[in-house]
């Protein structure tokens, strides 16, 4: 059954929305600094596509943005916790992706010799940028699939 909306009242809806433009102005302005200084003259089409594969390849995979999420919003956290946190995720699939986002350098994982020996994963300052980086592209998508109203 589908979640109900979050209802927000116009102005800060509006605020959101204004905000949301603000970045894809900003985007669009990197985009067109970017291109008009690539390798190869503006708009190098073979660099846009690795730089958006790669981005894909990070935040396009299963159970990334709900792991990267669930620690920001929950604060560091061990892997049974996290487990527990990520409903019907397998223990093996969190293993593999939490290897994955420490080699990527958004999450740490930090070890306490103990004893017991303890392990933390902790959103690193650059998981923490690109969940900031994502949460517009998220707003927005949420107004247009109607999952955000104006009351």
């Amino acid at each position: 059954m589908p979640e109900p909306p979050l209802s927000l009242s116009s102005s800060v809806l509006t605020d959101i929305e204004s905000h949301v433009e603000d970045t894809i102005s900003n985007g669009k302005h990197i985009r067109e600094l970017l291109a008009n200084n690539s390798r190869g003259g503006p708009w190098n089409t073979e660099w846009e596509v690795e730089a958006a594969v790669e981005a894909l390849h990070v935040f396009g995979s299963r159970w990334t943005i709900e792991i990267l999420s669930t620690l920001y919003i929950a604060g560091p956290r061990r892997f049974n916790q996290l487990k527990t946190l990520l409903s019907g995720i397998s223990s093996r699939t969190l293993s593999d992706k939490l290897r994955f986002l420490v080699e990527e350098g958004l999450v740490i994982r930090q070890v306490d010799d103990g004893p017991p020996v303890r392990v933390d994963y902790i959103l690193s300052e650059h998981g923490v940028t690109c969940g900031r980086l994502l949460s517009p592209l998220v707003a927005h998508l949420k107004i247009r699939s109607g999952s955000i109203k104006s009351r």
